[in-house]
């Protein structure tokens, strides 16, 4: 039986390959997906397609490399936190970034259906100008 840990840690091995499929397959159809106020892809995402769309794509446009070095995962039952780094090189300014992320993660009936970013955007900020 896969726990929640499980789905979620496998979201991060799937971005660890570069496995785009992977990393959308425990997102539930509805999932909600937030990203935090102040980061360049501030809002929120409805769908797979939409994360795919408004978040993923986005960001391969602007960086390259981009990616997400996982500290740590907690688990809280249906919730789960992620605890990383986001890293990577701006393609228009050639400037590089590491800035600390955690992620808030809620699962349910075997698929997330909510993530919220809360960041440190002005580093990410900083690599973009």
């Amino acid at each position: 039986m896969t726990t929640n840990l499980d789905l979620i840690a496998a979201h991060y091995e799937a971005s660890a390959r570069g496995d785009l499929e992977g990393m959308l397959a425990p997102l539930a159809d509805d999932i909600r997906w937030t990203e935090a106020a102040g980061f360049p892809l501030a809002g929120t995402y409805v769908g797979p397609q939409a994360v795919l769309q408004n978040v993923f794509a986005a960001l391969a446009k602007d960086w390259d490399d981009f990616g997400v070095d996982l500290e740590r995962l907690l688990d809280a039952g249906e919730r789960i936190v992620a605890v990383a780094n986001y890293r990577g090189k701006n393609k228009k300014t050639g400037k590089t970034l590491l800035t600390r992320v955690v992620h808030l993660w809620e699962v349910a009936d075997g698929k997330a259906v909510s993530f919220e970013q809360i960041v440190d955007s002005v580093p990410v900020l900083e690599a973009m100008s």
